[in-house]
């Protein structure tokens, strides 16, 4: 069942609820984020030093409540010597968002 605040779009006779594949996608990428800043032994102090980004835009990022920019997403690789990489793949069968 949608929820009245899912913004829906509609396409081939399909459904696409937006909102929840946004939802999905950033979790995905917070998750993916995360991961690398722990693996270099960052802290979000030591991030927001290195990338010239303040420490509540980080913690706001890492906690869902904020939607980064690409060009804090560029920031944030390039302070961990890394590249961002955005792909876009074939969509998988039966996902319910899709």
């Amino acid at each position: 069942m949608r929820k009245a605040m899912d913004y829906v779009f509609t396409a081939d006779k399909q459904e696409i609820l937006i909102e929840g594949l946004q939802k999905e996608t950033r979790a995905q990428v917070i998750g993916n984020y995360v991961k690398c800043r722990k693996d270099k032994k960052l802290t979000q102090d030591n991030l927001a030093q290195l990338s010239g980004i303040s420490r509540p835009n980080i913690t706001r990022f890492e906690s869902g409540k904020y939607n980064p920019s690409l060009e804090m997403m560029v920031r944030i690789a390039a302070a961990m010597d890394m590249e961002v990489q955005v792909t876009l793949v074939k969509k998988k069968r039966g996902n319910k968002n899709a």
